[in-house]
Parts: structure tokens; sequence; C-alpha cells
């Protein structure tokens, strides 16, 4: 049985090799990346990123981070007065 690769780590690629030139001024922002090749495009929003990635490289396999955020989305109303 050959042996398997190791699980590749999105989040180090992420804070490795995008994070330091994407952070600065486009907080709240989304990158699309290609895990493959670490490519990346920035947007508003994660259609809009994945578009201009895809555009690039058409097969791309794309993880999505928020830019100085944890999540890329969240689910619920935080903060939001329901009972007013």
């Amino acid at each position: 049985m050959a042996p398997t690769a190791p699980p590749i780590d999105f989040n180090d690629i992420y804070q490795s090799q995008v994070r330091p030139q994407v952070e600065e001024g486009n907080h709240g922002k989304i990158v699309a990346i290609n895990i493959e090749t670490g490519a990346f495009e920035v947007a508003k929003d994660s259609l809009t990123a994945s578009d201009q990635l895809l555009a690039r490289l058409t097969d791309a396999q794309i993880w999505f981070v928020r830019i100085a955020h944890r999540a890329v989305h969240r689910v619920g109303l935080i903060g939001a007065n329901l009972f007013q």
C-alpha cells in the first residue's frame, strides 16, 4: 500500500503565503485561494473573488478566507435586537 500524503493545512497557506500580501487595507474582504498553486484574488464577496480566480485558472480548487475574520460567513443575527 502506497503511503498517503499528509493533509494540506489551508490555514497555513493563507497565513504564510497570502495574508502578508492582502491584509492591509482589505479588512473584511474575501480572498479566494487556489489550494493547488497558492494563486489568489481579493474581492468584496466570495462570488466575485471566485469568478476572478476562475477567469485566470479555470480548474482552480478554491478555498475562501474573510480577511481579519475567523469565518467567511456567520449564521444568525448576532447583535440584532429582535424584540424591539
